[in-house]
């Protein structure tokens, strides 16, 4: 919004955060609010450790949000007074601290505007996280454990919390797979940009010859699966392997066979889980994973099958995504938005903001073209 007046700048973003309130249905926010405190009041809700939980992330996320769009109108409102401050005084530096802070505001709704284009049938979902290290040997195995701590980073930064089901180590270093759920509302909207292959190029460090090498790791996104949400499930499709838990170095996590592995034999798909302590505890945690990606799969097939109707080449975005380039030169370029990072170190700790939020709007665009 360079080069255009204050004045008119704060009429755009107030036209901008006007729609973002209508989108979000701010009344309907409240009531929801409301019935949460309604809900998380009731002593008995505790009885249900992981309902209880449920509904209080989403209080917390609702309040959050609500927050966030009453504290930028407030800010609006401020920043437009400062304005009006500055001129009738003629002063420079309050002119100067107005300037920032609409600078400041600016950014701060376009964040929020994100948030509205997030309209898919499971972008309000938790996401389902599943990181695979591809090709390129002990390089890949470490990559996809580089990723999977870049990923519970960035949930850290935002207070998103997560649980790590099952992580299989490499037999040198890193991983060989991990899953791991991010439980925060619209966590799934927010990751399943992320989807597809990240390369990464760097001089390798278990490379004694200091060679450059190239290295993928594989990222699988799907949204938590909920009570609504029906998945058939033949038992007789599936095989069941239990195995003791472990972590890296072989050592025992615990010194029963506690961890579950379960194949949907006509998909091929494998889901593991080893976090829990009992073996029951983890085969349900497992099923979860698999009807999560089963349905996933169903919706998938189901977009292919419109496509096809509608003429469309593909449903997907590509595979490889990212690339992070540590050596000759140091940089992170997505191949689809174009946006790029020069600090590959802040985006290995979980500064992804900026992509994510490009490949929402791509994303968006995608999907709005006419076929």
């Amino acid at each position: 919004m360079a080069g255009i007046e204050p004045e008119e700048q704060l009429k755009e973003l107030g036209a901008t955060l006007t729609g973002i309130e209508q989108v979000l249905d701010l009344d309907s926010m409240r009531r929801d609010i409301a019935e949460l405190r309604e809900q998380s009041a009731d002593p008995d809700l505790w009885s249900d450790q992981e309902r209880a939980q449920s509904v209080t992330r989403r209080l917390s996320h609702l309040e959050s949000e609500l927050g966030r769009v009453e504290g930028l109108r407030q800010r609006l409102d401020d920043v437009a007074t400062l304005y009006e401050l500055a001129q009738e005084m003629d002063d420079a530096d309050t002119r100067t601290e107005a300037d920032g802070e609409l600078a400041s505001l600016h950014k701060a709704v376009q964040q929020l505007e994100v948030r509205t284009l997030m309209s898919g049938e499971y972008d309000a979902r938790e996401a389902l996280v599943t990181i695979n290290a591809q090709a390129g040997g002990v390089d890949a195995a470490d990559w996809a454990e580089q990723l999977q701590r870049m990923y519970l980073r960035w949930a850290e930064r935002h207070g998103y919390p997560t649980e790590v089901y099952e992580t299989s180590y490499a037999e040198e270093a890193g991983i060989k797979s991990t899953t791991f759920t991010v439980k925060a509302p619209y966590a799934y909207g927010t990751l399943r940009g992320e989807h597809g292959t990240h390369r990464l190029v760097r001089i390798s460090p278990f490379d004694n010859q200091g060679r450059r090498q190239t290295s993928f790791a594989g990222l699988d996104i799907v949204p938590v699966v909920e009570q609504s949400d029906h998945v058939d499930i033949d038992e007789n499709d599936l095989r069941v392997d239990v195995y003791r838990s472990s972590g890296p170095g072989g050592q025992g996590v615990n010194t029963t066979d506690s961890a579950v592995r379960i194949t949907h034999i006509p998909t091929g798909i494998v889901v593991s889980c080893q976090n829990e302590r009992s073996q029951l505890q983890n085969k349900a945690t497992a099923m979860n994973v698999l009807q999560a990606k089963l349905l996933e799969r169903k919706r998938q097939e189901d977009a292919d099958k419109l496509s096809e109707l509608r003429g469309d080449t593909t449903t997907s975005w590509g595979t490889q995504i990212r690339n992070y380039v540590l050596h000759p030169y140091q940089i992170v370029k997505d191949l689809r938005t174009g946006v790029e990072a020069g600090n590959p170190s802040a985006v290995l700790d979980g500064e992804i903001d900026e992509f994510i939020e490009a490949e929402i709007r791509w994303m968006r665009q995608q999907e709005q073209e006419p076929a």
